[in-house]
């Protein structure tokens, strides 16, 4: 008979360790159930999106689904990981595949201004892809290799065109002017932008500059260049 009155032994290292594991290690500890963690914590987000995009409240959303509030709740605040059962009743109320739970929308914009330590960078075997157009594509383009002397300017009207305009600083300094607002260009930065808005340039730096530019014209009768660069 023990001893009431006698402490018990501590737990061998190996028995506590195996009692902390089975109440439940940290995240740190355990890096599939952080990967899991961030998972429920993006598809609650986006849940809570495509909810307030239909401007359904959560206890409509319960009533169409079948699912508890408690348990959207807890879907959307991150704390429960839901099944794949629950995400197409999900889906099947708010009318959108399984997939949209799970998608990164980006924003479509006019406009990609990108500074040099902004963009969206992929490692791959052999280096880096940087992405130097997020939120627009470029079709059918062609590549130009631009150098300006200093104060050099495509001239005092706003040009117009279709398509697409892509610009990357290589060196010095200029500027683009769009519907009115500057986008100073350092090297390594990069601008890529519907042409139809009113854009020009102006090399406001002291030295030449060189620049990638590449434009993308939808219409094949269309010749932006002759309208950036008048020939001497």
């Amino acid at each position: 008979m023990t001893n009431p009155s006698r402490p018990e032994p501590p737990d061998p290292p190996n028995l506590r360790r195996n009692r902390q594991w089975r109440r439940g290690a940290s995240v740190a500890d355990d890096p599939s159930r952080s990967d899991a963690l961030s998972t429920s914590i993006f598809v609650g987000r986006q849940l809570r999106v495509l909810r307030a995009e239909r401007g359904i409240s959560i206890r409509s959303l319960a009533d169409q689904s079948g699912l508890n509030v408690n348990t959207l709740s807890l879907i959307e605040n991150g704390k429960s990981s839901p099944s794949v059962g629950t995400l197409q009743q999900l889906a099947s109320a708010l009318d959108v595949p399984i997939t949209a739970f799970f998608e990164r929308k980006e924003v479509k914009n006019d406009i990609s201004y990108l500074k040099a330590g902004q963009r969206r960078r992929v490692a791959f075997h052999h280096g880096t892809l940087e992405d130097l157009g997020t939120g627009l594509t470029l079709r059918g383009g062609q590549p130009f290799l631009v150098t300006m002397e200093p104060k050099a300017d495509s001239g005092p009207i706003p040009i117009v065109h279709t398509g697409h305009e892509f610009v990357f600083c290589l060196e010095g300094q200029l500027t683009y002017t769009i519907s009115g607002n500057l986008y100073p260009l350092d090297p390594g930065d990069s601008l890529l932008f519907a042409a139809h808005l009113p854009h020009c340039w102006c090399n406001t730096g002291k030295t030449p500059s060189r620049s990638l530019l590449i434009m993308c014209p939808t219409d094949e009768d269309d010749h932006p260049t002759e309208r950036h660069f008048k020939p001497e």
